[in-house]
């Protein structure tokens, strides 16, 4: 790297609207024009517990703590470019996915969604994302 180039910028994005960050990481990381988001668990961020027992109720409250993370850094659940999520169990994956399809209506990001054996506070699910951030035109 040449001294004339100019450093990439990082910016983090914390907002305790998604909860407090329970560990050495980040909620978000911003690097040019992309935000990566850490995986979330359905933890509600005023009680610090599982919004609900369910898949669904989980899934559900990932996506809102990730839609605040996508707001703090100024963009939305359509600047979401990719998905990952984690099962506990893929028995869930319809009932997750009936979740996931409530946020994600006429834009699709691209995805993956595999089971692993364990995840942090024994969830049942987690979800993570990479979003591109400024004005999105679909073709």
């Amino acid at each position: 790297m040449s001294s004339s180039s100019s450093p990439l910028v990082r910016r983090i994005i914390t907002t305790t609207a998604a909860g407090p960050v329970g560990g050495p990481y980040s909620q978000g990381v911003v690097i040019g024009q992309t935000l990566y988001l850490s995986g979330s668990i359905g933890l509600d961020p005023a009680t610090g517990k599982f919004a609900g027992e369910s898949v669904q109720e989980q899934a559900r409250q990932s996506l809102k703590n990730l839609g605040e993370v996508l707001k703090a850094a100024g963009a939305t659940y359509k600047n979401v470019v990719k998905a990952n999520v984690f099962l506990q169990d893929m028995n869930d994956f319809a009932a997750m996915n009936e979740v996931y399809a409530e946020v994600f209506t006429d834009h699709h990001p691209a995805r993956s969604t595999v089971q692993v054996a364990a995840l942090p506070r024994n969830a049942k699910v987690e979800i993570e994302g990479i979003a591109v951030l400024g004005d999105i035109k679909d073709e």
